[in-house]
Formats: structure tokens, sequence, C-alpha cells
């Protein structure tokens, strides 16, 4: 398929979908009782983390932006971070990774913007992808009624690979950084 917008694009149908998950992300925070998972926090929770793969196909086939670039990891943040601190007011996670992820999150979405009103894109990389990915599963299994209580050890696990993967792919975003620097 060719692509119908160009980079400088901002109403696209990827950018809605994005937008639409973050209009629809507070709704999850309310929904999400920490006592013992919640079926409908579930199900909301895999349709706006679903939502993020039909983003990025959309975009794939109708043409990448940079306002895309730019809002699906934002969308990306407020959605895991949203819900990991609100599984933190419910006391089902400690506030240290969940602190460390943010930090790291908040500072990539930092570089992300300082370097993009200079015309740089950076786009999410491989491990930055399993790191989501293994967020989104530790806060799935900490919503799922069957694995909230029984199974918390394995969903914890989860969280903490994901925070290695947190720094990993924070490191690499560094040294990339670092690496573009002196190369000026």
């Amino acid at each position: 398929m060719t692509n119908t917008f160009g980079p400088d694009a901002v109403a696209t149908w990827a950018n809605l979908v994005t937008v639409g998950r973050v209009l629809i992300s507070p709704v999850l925070f309310v929904l999400i009782d920490g006592r013992a998972g919640s079926w409908t926090a579930l199900v909301l929770w895999f349709i706006l983390c679903a939502s993020d793969g039909v983003d990025g196909w959309i975009a794939r086939r109708q043409g990448v932006t940079i306002s895309g670039a730019f809002l699906d990891p934002l969308a990306d943040k407020i959605l895991v971070l949203g819900a990991m601190f609100t599984l933190v007011s419910e006391h089902v996670l400690w506030i240290v990774p969940v602190a460390i992820i943010a930090v790291r999150e908040v500072s990539i979405s930092l570089y992300r913007t300082v370097v993009g009103a200079r015309g740089v894109s950076v786009p999410a990389k491989k491990l930055g992808k399993m790191k989501t990915v293994c967020q989104q599963f530790a806060i799935g299994f900490a919503l799922l009624p069957l694995t909230a209580i029984r199974a918390r050890p394995m969903w914890l696990a989860l969280l903490w690979i994901a925070v290695v993967l947190t720094l990993v792919s924070g490191a690499q975003y560094w040294l990339a950084a670092r690496k573009q620097t002196h190369a000026m």
C-alpha cells in the first residue's frame, strides 16, 4: 500500500487511535482495584495495549509521521505509568521499581522533545519495545483476578525484568545521544 500521509501530517488515523488511547486511559485508572484484580480493568488494559499495535500497523501502511513518532511513545508512557502509579496507590506495587521506570521514561521523553525540536526523530529501539511489552504483561497479570494474588511472585519478577530492560534501553539511548553529540 502506498503512503497516504507525509511525514509532517498530524491528522492521521494512526494518531487518532493514539489520542484515543490517551483519552481512555483515565477510565482504566479508575477501574483498577488492587485488592484482587479486576476483569473490567484487565479487558480495558488489553484493548488499550492492543490498540498500540493497531496504530503502528496503520502508520506503517499510511505513512509514519513525526507527530506519530512523538505521540505513540507518549501514549505508551501515560498508559503504563498511569497504571503503575495507580497500582502503587492501591498498595499492589512498590514505589521503587515504578519510580525507576518513571525516571527513565520521563528522561527519554524529554530527550525526544529536545532533539525533536531540532528536527531529529528518535524512534523506539527493539529493546525499548521489549521493555514496554514486559511492563504491559506485568501490569496485566497484576490486574488479572486469577493471578493478582496467587501468582504475585511471577508478575513481580516480570516487573523487575522490565526495570532491567528499562535501564539497559535507557543506556542505549544515552550512548546513542552521546555518540551523536561527539559526531557534531
